[in-house]
C-alpha cells in the first residue's frame, strides 16, 4: 500500500513524498481512511509508530476547505507538553507546504501577546498545550464554537500530567457536533470513561497491544552493586556501544544536572534538557543535538515527551522510571518509524520492584547483563582480553581527571574542570533532593562488575 491509496489529495501527496516517505505505517493506514470521512476515532498506539503523522495528514486536507474567523480556531490539537506541540506544528509545516493553513501554536514559556495576535487573524489548526489554552480562553482571547475538529494526543500522558480534569471542560466549550480523534499509548480506565463520554460511536484502531515495547529495540538490563557506581558504568556502556546519539533519561532534575556536568568533564560531547529550564534555552539544546554538535541528551521524563528526532541509535535509563509507562516513553525515543535502537536500563538491587512492574506491564522478561549466570558463561573469553584497569578510590580533594580511554570519535572534548564541592552536595540534601553519588564519580571502592570484565559482549 502506498499514500496514493489512502484518499489524500494530489498536493499532499506531492509533500509526503519530499519529505522521503512512500509506504504508510500500519497506523497511518488503518486511521487516515476513516479521518477522511469524518469518523470519531480512538488509536492505540506505542510511539514511534507514525501516529502524529496519521492525523496530521488528513486534517490537512479536511481544512483545505472553509476559511477561518478572527479568535475562532477551525480545528484545535492538544499536547501535554510544548516539545510535542512544537513537534506537530512542524508536522504541519511539513506536509502542508502546498496549501494555504494557518497555524498557531499556544505553549507556556513563549510571549502570549504573539500568540494572542495569531489568533486575532484567525487559524485554521491550533495547537495548544491544556494550561495555556485555558489561561487565554478565561482571558477571553479565544473562542472554541467554531472548533469542528478536535485531536487529544498522548492521552494517557495528560492522566500522568493531571490535565484531565482541564481537557474535560475543553471539551464542553466546543460543539457538539464535531469530529474527535483520542490517540494513547494505553488505556487506562480513566482515558476510556473520557473517551466514551466525548467520542460518538468511535473506530478503534490498535497496530500493537497496549503497553508493548516496540519490537525492534535491543533490551537490556544491566546490573549494577549500588547507586554509587551507576556513572562509572555508564560511561563503560557508551564506550563500549556503537553509539550514534544517544538519550541518558533520569527521574529527577537534580540528578540530570550532575549526570551532564560529569560527562562533559570526561570528553563526552553532552547537554541536558528539564523542566527548570526556560523554554527557548531547551529548544536550542534541542537544535544542537538534532544538528549533531552533541550526540548524547541527558533528559528529564517531562522535558523530553515526544521528543521525535531521528537516528537515535541508542537510549540509557540511567534512573529506572518511577512508573511503568514511563519506560514505554522512554525506550520509544529510538527504534522508530522501522529503524532499530537499542536501550540500557541501569539496574541496582532497590530498583526490584520497578522492574517486575516494567515487566509486567510488557509481557516481557527483559534480558540482563552483568548477573553471575551471564558472567559465568563468559568467564571463558577472559584470558583473550586486557587485563583491565585498576580502579582504586581517589584521595578527598583531589580534582577529577578525564580517562585515557578512548572517546567516541563523534563526541567533543570538553575542558576540565574541578570537581563539585562537598559544600553544594550537602545543600542539594537539605533540599530534599538526594544525591546519588559521593565524592568523586569516576571509581569505587569496590568489585568492577563481571560483564564490563569481559568487554560487554551481549
Amino acid at each position: 500500500m502506498t499514500f496514493a491509496d489512502l484518499g489524500l489529495s494530489d498536493e499532499l501527496l506531492r509533500a509526503v513524498s519530499e519529505s522521503g516517505y512512500s509506504e504508510p505505517t500500519p497506523i497511518q493506514a488503518q486511521a487516515i481512511p476513516s479521518v477522511l470521512m469524518m469518523r470519531d476515532l480512538i488509536g492505540i498506539a506505542q510511539t514511534g509508530t507514525g501516529k502524529t503523522a496519521s492525523f496530521v495528514l488528513p486534517m490537512i486536507d479536511i481544512l483545505a476547505q472553509g476559511r477561518s474567523r478572527a479568535r475562532m480556531p477551525r480545528s484545535l490539537i492538544l499536547e501535554p507538553t510544548r516539545e510535542l506541540a512544537a513537534q506537530v506544528a512542524e508536522n504541519f509545516e511539513k506536509y502542508g507546504k502546498y496549501h494555504k493553513l494557518s497555524m498557531a501554536l499556544l505553549i507556556g514559556g513563549v510571549n502570549m501577546g504573539d500568540q494572542v495576535a495569531a489568533l486575532e487573524k484567525g487559524v485554521d489548526v491550533l495547537i495548544a498545550t491544556p494550561g495555556r489554552l485555558m489561561d487565554l480562553f478565561q482571558r477571553g482571547k479565544i473562542l472554541l464554537t467554531g472548533c469542528s475538529l478536535l485531536v487529544i494526543d498522548e492521552a494517557d500522558r495528560m492522566l500522568d500530567m493531571g490535565f484531565i480534569p482541564d481537557i474535560e471542560e475543553i471539551c464542553t466549550k466546543l460543539p457538539r457536533d464535531r469530529q474527535t480523534l483520542l490517540f494513547s499509548a494505553t488505556m487506562p480506565a480513566p482515558i476510556k470513561k473520557l473517551a466514551d463520554k466525548f467520542l460518538s460511536n468511535p473506530k478503534q484502531i490498535q497496530v500493537t497491544r497496549p503497553a508493548t515495547a516496540n519490537t525492534s529495540i535491543d533490551q537490556k538490563l544491566v546490573d549494577v552493586p549500588s547507586a554509587r557506581n551507576k556513572r562509572d558504568v555508564l560511561r563503560e556502556l557508551i564506550r563500549s556501544e556503537d553509539v550514534n546519539t544517544a538519550i541518558i533519561f533520569c527521574n529527577r532534575k537534580t540528578t540530570v544536572r550532575e549526570l551532564a556536568a560529569s560527562l562533559q568533564r570526561h570528553g563526552f560531547a553532552a547537554s541536558q534538557i528539564h523542566g527548570d529550564m526556560e523554554q527557548p534555552e531547551r529548544l536550542r539544546e534541542l537544535d544542537r543535538f538534532k544538528a549533531g554538535e552533541i550526540n548524547i541528551l541527558v533528559a528529564s521524563d517531562v522535558a523530553a515527551r515526544g521528543l521525535d528526532i531521528k537516528g537515535v541509535s541508542h537510549v540509557f535509563n540511567f534512573d529506572v522510571p518511577w512508573h511503568p509507562d514511563d519506560y514505554i516513553h522512554r525506550i520509544g525515543r529510538t527504534g522508530r518509524a522501522g529503524a532499530t535502537g537499542s536501550s540500557f536500563s541501569l539496574v541496582t538491587p532497590e530498583d526490584a520492584e520497578a522492574v517486575q512492574a516494567i515487566e509486567k506491564l510488557t509481557g516481557m522478561t527483559i534480558p540482563r547483563i552483568g548477573n553471575r549466570q551471564e558472567a559465568s558463561a563468559s568467564r571463558a573469553t577472559l584470558a583473550e582480553l586486557p587485563e583491565p584497569r585498576s580502579r582504586g578510590r581517589r584521595r578527598a580533594g583531589r580534582s577529577e581527571q578525564a580517562p585515557q580511554s578512548a572517546v567516541p570519535a563523534n563526541t567533543a572534548a570538553a575542558p576540565r574542570q574541578q570537581p563539585k564541592p562537598q559544600i553544594a552536595r550537602d545543600r542539594d540534601v537539605r533540599r530534599g533532593e538526594p544525591v546519588l553519588d559521593e565524592g568523586p564519580d569516576e571509581g569505587w571502592n569496590g568489585p568492577v562488575p563481571d560483564f564490563l570484565h569481559v568487554g560487554l559482549s551481549v
